[in-house]
């Protein structure tokens, strides 16, 4: 984690200068603004990478005298069959669609979806077919 927060917090910095550059040379507040905004969310991104790395364990991508083999073995559980994520992409693009041509029905449709697909999504191995038998 230490990388990642090393990458993002020197992203940040790079926003910042680029903020001060552009709002000197240009005198243009929007440009300005978005790179200055930028800027904060990536050091809250690597701030938190920052606060995370100090909590765990190195990982081998953390330390200078790892070897490849390291890094072999689980990474984690990935579902291998699921159509909860499609499901749950359709209902963000359907709310999007309900928010840019601003209809109210759709958005309260989309939303209803979009909380069952998130429902969907989190209880998939606790109830049904894939439940944990105990």
């Amino acid at each position: 984690m230490k990388v990642e927060a090393l990458i993002f917090n020197l992203i940040a910095v790079f926003c910042f200068v680029c903020a001060i550059v552009y709002g000197v040379w240009a005198r243009e507040p929007i440009g300005t603004t978005a790179l200055a905004l930028s800027g904060g969310l990536t050091i809250l991104i690597g701030g938190f990478f920052w606060f995370v790395s100090r909590r765990i364990d190195p990982r081998p991508e953390d330390r200078k005298d790892a070897e490849i083999a390291d890094g072999a073995g689980e990474l984690g559980f990935f579902s291998p069959a699921s159509y909860w994520p499609f499901t749950l992409a359709l209902t963000a693009a359907l709310m999007g669609l309900g928010i840019a041509f601003w209809y109210l029905w759709l958005i309260a449709i989309a939303a209803v979806a979009i909380l069952i697909a998130v429902g969907g999504l989190l209880f998939e191995y606790y109830v049904g077919q894939n439940a944990q038998q105990s």
